[in-house]
This record gives structure tokens, sequence and C-alpha cells, in this order.
């Protein structure tokens, strides 16, 4: 596969000359300076492409092209929206770029309660507490429900009273603690946050709370329409122009803050492949989020899907006896990141792959890097990722480069 590194754009604190020097081929990126629901114009596409081909390296994927919010809930600018996103589908593909991975997740992008848990060889990952999730939810947003919600989630395989730990952790949390949480959740991990939210605009919890609200309704069959509709309208443009759309999954794969989540197992990756059944139709797969379910073989899905996915995400979770669950080893957790590599280079050895999320580790949570997107962590994973490669490339006698190294 090929190798890629998502990059934050030229102000990220990683630097193209850094990524060329430890065997990074492609590029996964977006317009960061663009405003969410802006067509991304062909001119700032080309200036940033040809910096990234000025380092010898090429950009491989758009991570991501936004799927506004009104597109998801099915506003009145929802057509708008979407012509939008046709116009910088035909300036990406003007420019050689022809892969996307999106999202269609609701309000939340991504979820996790702790940014540096500490691992016992003294590196941090990122990790999911349900318990404080909920604490969350429950006194912090003040979610009309959230209780009874809470009170009845199931996670798969544990016996677990999440409401009576929820009581527990309000006797020992402080105000800062409440803070922290909040930056967790809502504003460290979340990209809507930095389109929707300024300093001087409400407490970024009133802005979350605005927009769990436009989604007042929306169950999961109607925010499978709402993909459905979205796919359905730019296939056309994707066919015209060789788009491949890979949808990233829900991460984490089940539903929260009593908004519906339609990408998180096998019965929803079936459906919206089914449901647009294109080739420009495809999956991101992400190990690590379909690997944070104990519902999801993650092997197996990979095996089924292999041949509809144009972006392969490689790391994996681990999940604790209660349900919890965080970020593991490359080469450990329930994803086995190792039989992966073989299913893809067997179907697709040019596919782009990135390492995805990594430890931080000697002195990386110095640097100010973005969570989960360390420069030593990351480089730390991508050689255990190159060494999986190169193995099993040799073993399906397919010829491994190592970019930058004479053979």
């Amino acid at each position: 596969m090929e190798r890629t590194w998502r990059w934050f754009g030229k102000n990220d604190k990683i630097t193209l000359a850094m990524l060329k020097e430890i065997g990074v081929e492609g590029i996964v990126t977006a317009l960061h300076d663009v405003p969410l629901g802006e067509v991304w114009s062909r001119e700032k596409i080309r200036d940033l492409r040809e910096y990234i081909e000025s380092y010898g390296m090429r950009w491989s994927v758009v991570e991501s092209l936004p799927v506004v919010e009104s597109i998801k809930y099915g506003g009145p600018d929802r057509d708008e929206q979407i012509e939008r996103y046709k116009e910088s589908l035909r300036n990406l593909a003007a420019e050689g770029i022809h892969t996307i991975c999106y999202n269609f997740m609701p309000v939340l992008d991504w979820a996790r309660t702790d940014l540096s848990h500490p691992n016992p060889n003294g590196t941090t990952n990122l990790y999911f507490s349900f318990a404080e999730f909920a604490y969350f939810d429950i006194h912090i947003l003040k979610r009309k429900g959230a209780e009874k919600d809470w009170a009845d989630f199931r996670i798969e395989g544990v016996e677990r009273d999440i409401l009576a730990e929820v009581n527990e952790i309000r006797l020992r949390m402080t105000a800062e603690d409440d803070r922290k949480l909040v930056e967790n959740i809502v504003i460290k991990t979340q990209g809507f946050v930095s389109g929707n939210f300024k300093e001087d605009d409400d407490h970024p919890v009133e802005l979350f709370r605005r927009l769990l609200a436009l989604y007042d309704g929306i169950d999961k069959e109607q925010l499978r329409e709402n993909m459905r509709y979205f796919l359905t309208a730019i296939m056309p443009v994707c066919e015209e122009c060789d788009m491949y759309m890979c949808v990233h999954p829900d991460d984490p794969p089940f539903p929260i803050l009593g908004l519906p989540r339609i990408v998180n197992c096998d019965e929803d990756i079936e459906w919206f492949l089914n449901a647009v059944d294109n080739p420009h139709n495809g999956l991101t797969f992400c190990a690590g989020s379909l690997s944070a379910g104990a519902h999801n073989d993650v092997v197996k899905l990979a095996r089924k899907y292999a041949r509809r996915t144009w972006f392969v995400h490689l790391r994996s979770c681990h999940i604790f006896p209660n349900g919890d669950f965080t970020e593991a080893s490359h080469l450990g957790g329930r994803a086995d990141v190792i039989e992966l590599a073989r299913i893809f280079e067997q179907t697709n050895p040019k596919l782009p792959m990135r390492v995805d999320h990594g430890m931080t580790m000697l002195g990386d949570e110095e640097r100010g890097y973005n969570a989960g997107y360390s420069f030593l962590g990351r480089m730390f994973a991508m050689g255990q990722v190159q060494g999986i490669l190169a193995t099993v490339d040799r073993e399906l006698g397919i010829e491994y480069n190592q970019p930058g190294f004479h053979s």
C-alpha cells in the first residue's frame, strides 16, 4: 500500500521535509483555511498540490472535504451545499486528486474522553470512558433524555451500571475537571469548532447544544435517506471526474448523544454500498474505529469489503473488560493489522494507507501536535507497519519499495 500521512497544511509543526525523510509517499490533507460550506477553488488546490509535489510526494487523499451539517440533517440549503460540493469535486479532479475521505457523523466527528491516557511503558494514548462521556452528556451538556438513554445503554458482553458510575464521578469532579473534559470532547478533537466557534462567541457547549438541536426528529432511517440523497446527487460528477468517495466509519461505532450513527457495523456498511451501488461510492476502512466495537470482526469485514475500499486507516483499539477502549499498539489490539495488510495488499497494493493515530512519546506532548497526531508516535507506528508490509509483500511476491533508499 502507498504509505501516506495526515498533514495539516503549511502551518503544521510537522514539515514535509520531515515526512520525506521517514518514507512517506503520499500526503493526506485538506484546505483547512477554507470555511465550511465554501467551494474549494482550483487555484487554492493547485497551490497546495504543487507545494506537496515540490517535496517529492503527491497529494493522495483529501481528508476531508467536509459534508456540512445541513446536508446531513436535510436543511433548507441542502441542495445549494451539494452544488458547492460538486464544484469542489470538479476542481479537485482537474488538479489530479481523485480520492475523498469524508464522514456522515452528525455534529460529533470522533470522540474521546482522555487525550493523554497513560500506558504502562510511559507513553500516552487516546482513551474513551463510557462513564465519563455519560457524565459529560448528563451533567455538563444537560441533554434532555440523556439520563434515560444511559440507563438503557448496553455494552456488548458487559454488565455495567453506567448511572451509578456517573454519580461517583460527579462527587469527585471539580470545575477544572469539567473544563478539561469539555476541551477533550468538544474543542480539541472537533473540526466543527474551528469553523463555528470564536473566542467572543458563546461557550462551546452552547454551540454544541445548538448543533444537536438541528437533529431533533432525525432518526437512523432519516439520516440514512439523507446520506442516500447526497450520494445519489454527487455520483454523476464522481463518474464524470473519476472521483472516489470513501466514507469513514463512525468513531466510536455506536450511537451517542441521542444521535443516530449509520456507519458502524457490517449491516450499515452493506446498506450504504447497496443504497448507491456505484464503484465510486466506497469505504475508508478505518480498522481503529471498527475495532473499538466488540460487535465488529475487523478481519472479516476487511475480507468482505476490500474491493469497495479506496483508503485504509491502519490502527487498532484495545477494549477493556468494562467496555472502555483505548488506542493500542499497531501490532496489538483487536484489529490484527498484520492480517489486514495481507488482505489489502492482495486486493489492491496501490491503496493509500495511513497509520492514523499514534502514541504520544519522547517529548511529543511538548510540541503542540493535534490530539492523536504526534510525530514520533506516528513515526514509530509507521516503522512497525513498514515492517509488516515488507514481510507481507515478500510472502505475496510483491516488490517492496522503500522510498529514499537505493535497492
